[in-house]
């Protein structure tokens, strides 16, 4: 049997969405020149024969893998991406995160919507008729109307880290693959908690064979714990406050890992209370060791001991710092100074031994390789781009180290790691224990 399938030409008089891309990207393609001209209508024939039982399965075989991919079980995001680019695929050199248009939650899942209701086809290539590459970062970038298809790892850029318990309709998660950037990334718009113990929510997404609308385990069918979730600074409504705004939110609200705007409260508090010197920079929604230190200096402020002076707020702290309630944290004694009034000494008493030279700083223990990479923000970021400053491997920061993994900390971990002679695996700008080590030695 042959079969023969011919390109169409799509009709001037057409509305459609399928047609009205092809009819722009001719459009375009004549625009450039030569290079890019549209391809002429094209045949192909596929010849199949019927020769005894073993061709006979060799078909069957070959129908059976050319079956469309259902979304029963989708383990693996079928759904690599494009780079940066502006509109319909336009350069765009460097990307911008100034601030945003403002827009509404409302309407970034208006925009989604259509998306879902047109079914648009999956293509890392193309550009759908609004201008917005057609797949999973440029789906959520059309969703959050930044003007340019991004990635997955410059989305973060026009967003902030919250937590799980913060995800509302709007909000984004993102997961990055160093291993397979392209390829291996993924993104999703989140649409909303499908049960109360928030296991499963609702997922609007661009992947194979098009944009789809479905329920999805938490964080996704696949690589769940390097989904973070962020939500894009362009919001034109913030976050409703509670209805007591100063009641305590919970003691699972702070800890290792916790990522929320209570964490940030907290910080400006203490901050306020004499804790300031606790913070190398501002207070963040990322809870950190500075929090702890604040939060249990505070605690001993007041008196406290043992359990109730543990570095973490419960309704007492919280009361007190909220309340303005309390003694503030006093300020570090400078070094040399005496706590209380000297006594006068005779000519005679001889002058007191001078200061020994303080021992050489210790190299700090390796905080474990789960603290970088990308989406990381922490302290250890920071002080692992202050050292590589400090060896003169500082070269690919433009504004300095920061809390957040980004790509100027990988290019400056494998700088130092090249200078050490080390090649393939062992340079992959990621720091292990042994190039902590020699960093900080």
């Amino acid at each position: 049997m042959l079969m023969e399938f011919s390109d169409v030409e799509p009709d001037d008089s057409c509305a459609c969405g399928g047609c009205a891309d092809r009819r722009r990207s001719r459009l375009l393609a004549a625009r450039s020149g030569p290079r890019t001209a549209p391809r002429r209508a094209r045949r192909a024939a596929v010849l199949l024969a019927a020769a005894g039982s073993v061709l006979g399965g060799a078909a069957a075989s070959v129908a059976a893998a050319a079956a469309p991919r259902t979304d029963s079980s989708p383990l693996i995001p079928d759904s690599p991406q494009g780079g940066v680019a502006g509109p319909y695929g336009a350069d765009a050199a460097r990307r911008s995160i100034a601030p945003q248009p403002a827009t509404t939650r409302a309407e970034i899942m208006r925009r989604a919507q259509t998306w879902v209701d047109q079914k648009v086809p999956y293509s890392m290539s193309r550009y759908w008729s609004d201008g917005y590459r057609q797949d999973c970062s440029g789906f959520v970038s059309m969703a959050w109307g930044l003007g340019s298809s991004q990635t997955t790892w410059t989305l973060p850029d026009f967003a902030e880290r919250i937590g799980k318990d913060d995800l509302q309709p709007g909000d984004a998660l993102v997961y990055n693959n160093p291993k397979d950037p392209e390829g291996g990334s993924h993104t999703v718009l989140f649409g909303g908690w499908l049960d109360a113990a928030h296991t499963r929510y609702t997922a609007l997404e661009q992947t194979r064979p098009g944009t789809t609308r479905r329920s999805t385990p938490y964080a996704y069918w696949s690589n769940a714990g390097g989904y973070l979730p962020y939500r894009y600074k362009g919001l034109s409504q913030p976050m409703p406050a509670p209805e007591d705004a100063d009641a305590f939110p919970g003691a699972d609200k702070f800890g290792p890992g916790k990522v929320n705007p209570y964490v940030t409260r907290l910080g400006r508090m203490l901050v306020e209370r004499g804790g300031g010197r606790f913070y190398r920079e501002g207070p963040s929604p990322d809870w950190g060791e500075a929090d702890r230190q604040a939060t249990e200096a505070f605690q001993l402020a007041q008196g406290w001991r043992g359990a109730e002076a543990d570095g973490y707020p419960g309704k007492d702290t919280w009361d007190f710092l909220v309340h303005h309630k309390g003694k503030d944290i006093a300020p570090a004694a400078t070094p040399g100074t005496p706590s209380t009034p000297s006594t006068p000494t005779t000519p005679t008493t001889p002058p007191p031994p001078a200061p020994k030279p303080p021992p050489p700083a210790a190299v700090p223990p390796f905080p474990g390789a789960d603290r970088f990479g990308p989406g990381r923000v922490n302290d250890d970021v920071l002080l692992l781009g202050r050292q590589l400053v400090a060896k003169g491997h500082g070269a690919a920061y433009r504004e300095g180290p920061s809390r957040d993994w980004g790509e100027a900390d990988r290019a400056c971990v494998r700088s130092f790691q090249l200078a050490q002679g080390w090649t393939g695996a062992e340079a992959d700008g990621y720091p292990g224990p042994h190039t902590w080590r020699l960093l900080f030695s």
